[in-house]
């Protein structure tokens, strides 16, 4: 039997979603969650993807599966793992789904928000980056949308990671202004590289301060080379904000997140 559980987290303690040794993660401490809620050690949740240290989720996916159907109504087990977690986690559902469903290889597009403010705000300083300078979001937004005709990310990957291709297919990349005045990068994709996002706000920061231009930022793109982009942005403005799956399979999303 499989279930869904529908999540969000502060990441700013954790070492990332992965559980690893020696470091608290998110998986890990969901894993124990549930291994108390239901009394099963062998409880192993898979997650939609990785988040690094620090990065953070406003809403995540994973699943688990178990022999037996959870005797619980799922209100009750949503209950008790908020109360096993530590604050800075927060289950909103679990859901019992089609065993063909799959939290990480069924989703079929991601959103990141890349969030910046300008003056210091002692009330976002662990959910958004404090710039020092000042940004051209519309020139910014010239650069960004390069990223919708481009298919190899190379230059915006990690390193010697085990991907196995760098081919990510992005349809939005703008810089937007919420609500309550803030800026923000968001950007959609099919899947996306490690510390992709981050190096790609990273060098668009370039690009509006005036120490890149729009053929520069092309030209860092058509290198295919991460020696070419910039320095990766602050881990604490990133979070993960949607994940979409195809309807059915019994899967109901229950949080709706801005476009």
């Amino acid at each position: 039997m499989r279930y869904f559980i529908e999540l969000a987290y502060d990441g700013t303690r954790f070492h990332g979603w992965q559980l690893q040794p020696n470091a608290e993660s998110i998986q890990g401490y969901l894993n124990d969650a549930l291994a108390k809620a239901l009394r099963n050690p062998d409880i192993n949740v898979v997650g939609c993807g990785r988040t690094d240290t620090g990065v953070h989720s406003e809403y995540y996916v994973a699943h688990f599966d178990v022999e037996q159907p959870v005797e619980e109504t799922m209100e009750w087990l949503k209950f008790k793992l908020n109360a096993i977690l530590p604050s800075d986690i927060a289950v909103f559902s679990v859901q019992q789904v089609e065993d063909t469903i799959h939290a990480r290889f069924s989703a079929y597009s991601r959103s990141y928000h890349y969030y910046v403010v300008e003056d210091k705000d002692p009330f976002r300083r662990f959910l958004s980056y404090q710039i020092p300078f000042h940004l051209d979001y519309e020139k910014m937004n010239e650069a960004a949308k390069l990223l919708l005709e481009v298919e190899d990310f190379t230059s915006f990957a990690r390193l010697h990671s085990n991907a196995k291709t760098n081919i990510c297919n992005v349809t939005q990349a703008e810089w937007l202004v919420d609500d309550k005045g803030q800026h923000y990068f968001r950007i959609t994709a099919n899947r996306f590289l490690r510390n992709m996002v981050r190096a790609v706000v990273g060098t668009l920061f370039d690009v509006g301060r005036g120490r890149m231009s729009i053929e520069d930022f092309k030209r860092v793109i058509d290198t295919k080379d991460r020696k070419a982009a910039s320095t990766s942005a602050p881990a604490n403005g990133l979070s993960l904000v949607e994940v979409l799956y195809p309807e059915g399979r019994g899967f109901v999303p229950t949080v709706k997140y801005m476009k």
